[in-house]
């Protein structure tokens, strides 16, 4: 395959680096969250290893697939939303009940995928609404960058300093780009201030254990819709919008599929449902990865780490104690500057912006109605404040009535 081939003179530092960033950010404060469901839902630590290696192999092998089909930079991982619903869940359905739910929860995803519709639904959604709900839900992730550095001022605001000043001088920067050297500073003063701790680490390749599942409807109907709207029309929909804001065009209907098609597949070893990582694809695609051709490269080393984390489930388990969690914010927060101000001026720069703001405050609001989470409200909030609002923006996209894209 040319894209293959085509791997070794598009990578780069600044690619290798956002990709790290990507891995590093999936695998500490969502992992805690899966560990947290588990401990609710009272299972094995055989369960819970084959539940880390379908929520980190299973996405890595489709990151890998996809990114290198399409030379596009598209980040798969578990539904973070979806892993506190299933953690409510597990407190009164049994694991096998569960995975039920599951293999019927992905098969409504594919058959969506399969039919186009989302496809169609993507395209007429203006793409101020889409980034609003995107700028809500990276807002957080900047907001954690000063958070990080006022629990712990040198450990963390060292980094920041860092990354500031080589993007003050333009020609270093080029050759050591900022993120890296970040990188380099958090792993400096975590080793002078003791702030890692490896000793807790448990070796050993997962064992993943395959679970039949049993048909409960009871269960099917507390966790099929909720799964499916967060897959759909949170994660793959953030997704979508931040390939589209750096002008790729994502292949919208495949991605459904195969979020359907890994996620059934996924549920054999526990494991719900897995989706395009919005956040995790804004790091991948964002200028830090160099040319917009080549920032295919950081997803393939998202899906390679990825990958390797599931075969090791379990020191995957034993990876969050090793290094702060406010440190992790931190980075995540200096990755996501240029990639949240992006999201920003393409929410309010142009045409939509009482509809984008609406989306924006409704998905920063963080409401949650019917078990379905904020970024699913800011989208159909701002969409229908854009048509009684906006309409003259309808207008003079001449979309109002040929229903062509809003993108």
């Amino acid at each position: 395959m040319q894209n293959i081939r085509d791997l070794p003179k598009h990578t780069s530092l600044g690619s290798l680096s956002s990709g790290f960033i990507a891995w590093l950010f999936g695998v500490t404060g969502p992992l805690l969250i899966v560990l947290q469901a588990a401990t609710t839902g009272h299972l094995s630590n055989g369960q819970v290893t084959s539940w880390i290696f379908g929520i980190y192999a299973i996405p890595g092998l489709l990151t890998l697939l996809q990114t290198l089909m399409f030379r596009q930079p598209i980040g798969y991982a578990f539904s973070i939303p979806g892993a506190v619903l299933v953690g409510g869940t597990l407190a009164h359905h049994s694991l096998s009940q569960v995975v039920g739910a599951y293999i019927v929860t992905g098969t409504a995803i594919f058959l969506l995928g399969a039919s186009g519709i989302v496809g169609k639904v993507m395209k007429i959604l203006p793409m101020p609404v889409m980034m609003g709900m995107v700028s809500g839900v990276l807002l957080p992730f900047g907001i954690g960058l000063f958070k990080s550095i006022l629990s712990s001022p040198l450990v963390n605001g060292i980094p920041l300093v860092v990354f500031l000043l080589l993007s003050y001088f333009p020609g270093i920067a080029k050759k050591c780009p900022p993120i890296l050297g970040a990188i380099v500073a958090t792993v400096v003063t975590l080793y002078l201030s003791h702030s890692f701790h490896a000793g807790s680490v448990t070796a050993g390749i997962a064992r993943p254990e395959l679970i039949e599942p049993t048909w409960n409807l009871s269960t099917i109907g507390q966790l099929v819709l909720p799964l499916a709207l967060t897959v759909i029309a949170i994660q793959n929909a953030q997704g979508i919008a931040v390939l589209e804001s750096e002008q790729y065009q994502p292949p919208i209907n495949s991605m459904t599929r195969w979020s359907g098609i890994s996620s059934v597949v996924t549920s054999f070893f526990g494991a719900h449902t897995l989706c395009v990582a919005g956040p995790m694809t804004a790091l991948l695609a964002g200028e830090t990865s160099g040319p917009k051709q080549s920032r295919y490269t950081a997803g393939v080393l998202l899906g390679v780490l990825s990958v390797l984390f599931g075969l090791f489930a379990p020191i995957a388990a034993s990876i969050p104690s090793m290094i702060p969690t406010s440190t992790i914010s931190m980075l995540g927060g200096i990755a996501m500057i240029s990639v949240l101000t992006d999201s920003l001026h393409m929410s309010f720069h142009g045409k939509f912006k009482k509809s984008a703001l609406f989306s924006f405050l409704i998905t920063v609001s963080g409401i949650s109605i019917v078990h379905i989470g904020a970024p699913f409200w800011g989208l159909v909030g701002g969409t229908c404040v854009s048509y009684v609002l906006e309409r003259k923006d309808y207008q003079a996209a001449g979309t109002a009535t040929n229903g062509d894209s809003l993108v």
